[in-house]
């Protein structure tokens, strides 16, 4: 694979340019420590190109008001923006209302929302919760809280040693007490793509709603809420090229609407007494308070973003770049890849002998090299494999086999330091 790999859309035959999408993101001219900046950090957090750069500004500068209760003019036309940027997002996820899609502050506050509202009213004592081994903390702790408030315990699925979800181990642990599957879409700290739609299929087959986490899977392929069946999917903007603070919980309207509000004050309610209060309807039963109105507005120029690149494009590119980055570290004598599934997508956790991950990661930023060292928020995950940390390099649609080749030269000084 070059930098000049040819990938283009299938629907559109727009060549994915790698060197104009680049471009596009200002902090990649930046340097580290005198060397260039490789960003392969971006399952954490992934880099905003100029076009949402723009977008926020141009709230603050020509549109900002608070949205949904002013007659004036600003205050219309922020709503507007808003607003549009929402049926942005349900056509983005191929939502079938607009009212099915929540703003929260991000995929942690959507899964607590749904924990704290669904698990209020629905769970019981000895009723049960199917996770997996490969979940983030955000969809693990939120059920345990609720948990501890309702009786209610966890169940989580195994993994084999790739990493990819065992299957007939994960309906073999249904029972009559089985009330939710809460379940990622793409692992965050291994890259393993769950099979989520056969994932969603048994589950209904047994008349159990589910909850995906699609944190990791919204920036690399294209998620449509019809086809996948999903009873609530969450993502982040700020992994989507978007901006931070801000985020998306989908819910099939009819469980929302008999779901009790999360939290209380403006905008969720319809009329307030001191002897009882109502709440309007969806989606703004969930959006209590000011919004973070700017950068909704900017996750709807996000999706833009994204949707004028494509995502046959960009998912035909990452997988390359993903399969040239498998190959030049499995070279390296002392890598241990963590997690081979089958079907991944741009993550690779590795350790490098007996270099400790935090070693690894000291010495890459040293030359330019953002990776993520640590636990990855999973620590199950860490448990499964018997390790304590490892290295992620995570990719984004703006990295080159270019930062994969930096990558490993650098690997290779670690070693010469460490001689391991």
């Amino acid at each position: 694979m070059t930098a000049a790999t040819d990938i283009r859309d299938a629907g559109s035959g727009v060549v994915f340019d790698i060197e104009r999408i680049r471009a596009d993101f200002p902090i990649l001219s930046e340097t580290v420590y005198g060397k260039p900046l490789v960003y392969l950090d971006s399952a954490a957090s992934a880099q905003k190109p100029r076009q949402v750069i723009d977008a926020i500004s141009h709230v603050y500068e020509t549109e900002y008001a608070n949205v949904h209760r002013g007659v004036h003019f600003m205050s219309q036309k922020a709503t507007d923006a808003m607003e549009q940027a929402r049926e942005k997002i349900r056509a983005f996820i191929n939502a079938r209302d607009v009212r099915e899609v929540i703003f929260v502050r991000g995929a942690t506050e959507g899964i607590n929302l749904v924990a704290s509202s669904w698990g209020r009213k629905n769970l019981r004592e000895g009723d049960e919760i199917i996770v997996s081994e490969i979940e983030h903390h955000s969809n693990i702790v939120p059920w345990q809280i609720i948990g501890e408030q309702t009786g209610a315990t966890l169940k989580a699925v195994p993994v084999d040693d790739s990493g990819a979800l065992i299957l007939d181990d994960y309906e073999k642990l249904f029972s009559d007490r089985t009330r939710m599957v809460a379940m990622t879409h793409v692992s965050n700290a291994l890259g393993t793509v769950t099979p989520i739609k056969r994932i969603i299929d048994i589950a209904h087959e047994k008349g159990v709603p589910v909850l995906v986490d699609g944190c990791q899977a919204a920036p690399h392929v294209a998620i449509d809420m019809q086809a996948l069946d999903a009873d609530f999917y969450v993502f982040s903007g700020h992994k989507i090229y978007g901006p931070s603070g801000i985020g998306v919980l989908y819910g099939k309207a009819e469980l929302l609407e008999a779901m009790p509000p999360y939290q209380g004050g403006g905008e969720m309610i319809d009329t307030v007494t001191f002897k009882k209060s109502t709440w309007a309807d969806l989606p703004f039963k969930f959006e209590a308070g000011t919004p973070n109105i700017a950068d909704a507005i900017a996750l709807g120029a996000a999706v833009d973003y994204l949707n004028d690149i494509g995502f046959d494009a960009i998912t035909a590119y990452e997988q390359e770049l993903l399969d040239y980055a498998t190959e030049r570290l499995s070279a390296i004598n002392t890598i241990r890849l963590i997690g081979t599934a089958p079907e991944k997508a741009g993550i690779v956790s590795f350790l490098l002998g007996d270099v400790h991950p935090h070693d690894v990661g000291t010495i890459l930023d040293r030359e330019g090299i953002a990776v993520r060292t640590g636990h990855h928020c999973a620590q199950p995950v860490m448990e499964r494999y018997d390790v304590a940390a490892t290295v992620r390099a995570s990719f984004g649609l703006y990295n080159t086999p270019g930062d994969v080749d930096a990558l490993v030269a650098s690997l290779g000084r670690v070693q010469e330091i460490f001689g391991s």
